[in-house]
């Protein structure tokens, strides 16, 4: 095999990641849609399973969940839950059978169906950093959101294969007015990015208009467009016990239309949620069944995904805690309770450290290899999150995926295979007792394609390391940065679609986009 065509089948290829990416700035691994072949990690008995259930199905019963939505009420009514004002107490008999109407699993189509990704089973996809409002890179430090950087995370978001949704804004644009800062965000992820995208459900208008942007991308009918879904909204609970009016209008807009709606409960251990991990799992699940079952009675099979925030926080401080053993936890028995509800499940690649640093980075694996001992489907905040979700940073970012390609390394058959050539007989026997297998042809077959190949990781040793300037590994990071930066190129787009976007844009931005009151 030749140096080059071992490269490709390593990483796909500089041309190939050119085409995938638009620039060739890093060997990365090729565009794939992981599976997890490992069987979960389970800290919960049958009993355990079932005790968290019940006290699930206790607390919507007994105390229940407020819906700051008056539709949502309506509905609720209708279905036969007991309403008292904006109080919502539901049967157990109720829950059970709207979640017997959930999907298991769903594909979303975007713009570019190559990019087609199954939530569910055992796939497992990774989502960018979302919605932090500062960034921090090496030269400018840490700075409020602007649009500027906003289009460098989307770009990262683009060009890195390990990274399967553009989800929310990877910093909040400040300087772009809220009543079309969704309008201008979205024609940038539509036209950087050919991924999965994501809406936030922040009122009618920023929804609606979000939905019509994706169908009008994909150069799809109405009709094309609602038949499959094509993006996604996440929504969070108010925790303890409340879903709010945006987030509830969002979510059930895109039910209608057969569009899918994550939901993740906020659930911080000895804050907005008892301090035992239990109790907080138990809380989550109440909140997170509760928007679910509304949704499967608007429309039964609508795509639906549970989500897992529950951690702890710093009782010294009152901060946030990610990456802990309690988030670890909460996160594996979380993906427990999915299983038993056969729902997909949503965590997140989260650390409270400030910079790219040691803790941020075993806080970010902790966080990651929960995501993977879980079963998770959809990684949200994979890459560039620090400070707890208030900063993004791009070093960080080249950083998760560095983590990110070694876990999806981890998922390949090469690396627990058992077949004859995988258990090497015949090399162990030419090479005897002790020789080296550096030359042997069984070695020599294989070791352009062997290993990880890293594409941060410095693996030399010190002396070498310090010869050539002993850069710190977010250094490294900063470099491969601004070289993807000079280098990126869009992903090609149709460009009717392109026009249709511009003109949509343009005929929103002069209605004033969205309400705001100021």
């Amino acid at each position: 095999m030749t140096e080059d065509a071992g490269r490709r089948r390593r990483a796909g290829g500089r041309a190939g990641n050119k085409t995938r990416a638009g620039t060739a700035s890093v060997d990365q691994m090729p565009w794939r849609l992981p599976v997890n072949p490992d069987r979960p990690i389970e800290p919960l008995d049958g009993e355990g399973v079932q005790a968290i259930h019940r006290a699930a199905m206790r607390i919507l019963s007994e105390i229940g969940i407020e819906f700051l939505n008056p539709d949502a009420l309506a509905i609720l009514q209708k279905a036969g839950c007991r309403v008292n004002g904006e109080n919502v107490r539901m049967r157990e008999d109720f829950i059970m059978e709207m979640l017997g109407h959930a999907p298991e699993s769903f594909t979303i189509t975007p713009r570019n169906p190559d990019r087609e990704l199954i939530i569910g089973g055992k796939h497992m996809v990774f989502v960018n950093v979302s919605s932090p409002p500062n960034s921090w890179d090496m030269e400018r430090g840490k700075r409020p959101g602007d649009f500027a950087t906003f289009k460098e995370f989307m770009k990262l978001t683009q060009y890195f294969n390990c990274i399967h949704i553009a989800g929310g804004y990877p910093v909040e644009p400040i300087d772009i007015h809220p009543s079309v800062r969704h309008l201008e965000c979205l024609f940038e992820k539509l036209t950087i990015t050919d991924k999965v995208v994501h809406a936030y459900s922040l009122g009618a208008e920023r929804v609606e208009d979000v939905m019509e942007m994706t169908r009008l991308a994909g150069g799809l009918s109405h009709d094309e467009f609602a038949a499959r879904p094509r993006m996604f909204t996440n929504i969070n609970s108010v925790s303890p016990l409340k879903h709010d009016f945006p987030m509830l209008d969002g979510a059930m807009r895109l039910a209608r239309r057969g569009q899918p709606v994550v939901v993740t409960p906020f659930t911080l251990a000895g804050a907005m949620a008892p301090v035992t991990m239990a109790g907080a799992v138990a809380l989550s699940i109440a909140e997170a069944l509760a928007a679910i079952a509304l949704l499967q009675y608007i429309n039964p099979g609508c795509p639906v995904a549970i989500g897992t925030f529950t951690s702890n926080v710093d009782m010294k401080s009152g901060a946030p805690a990610f990456g802990t053993p309690e988030y670890m936890r909460a996160t594996q028995m979380t993906g427990q309770m999915a299983r038993f509800y056969k729902l997909p499940l949503r965590s997140s690649g989260v650390c409270a450290a400030n910079v790219p640093d040691g803790q941020a980075m075993w806080e970010t694996s902790n966080s990651l290899w929960a995501a993977v001992q879980s079963g998770t489907n959809m990684v949200y905040h994979a890459a560039g999150w620090l400070e707890g979700g208030l900063i993004a940073s791009p070093e960080k970012f080249i950083m998760d995926c560095e983590v990110l390609q070694m876990i999806q390394r981890y998922f390949e058959e090469a690396t627990f295979a058992t077949a004859d050539e995988d258990l090497a007989f015949d090399a162990i026997k030419e090479v005897g007792a002790g020789g080296h297998y550096f030359g042997c042809q069984h070695t020599q077959d294989r070791y352009q394609s062997a290993f990880y190949a890293p594409m941060v990781a410095d693996w030399r040793n010190y002396e070498a390391w310090e010869q050539d300037g002993g850069v710190w590994t977010h250094e490294r990071a900063h470099g491969v940065f601004k070289q993807i930066m000079a280098e990126f190129e869009p992903p090609e787009m149709n460009g009717d679609h392109r026009e249709d976007l511009i003109r949509f844009v343009a005929k929103r931005k002069q209605e004033g986009g969205a309400p705001t009151d100021f």
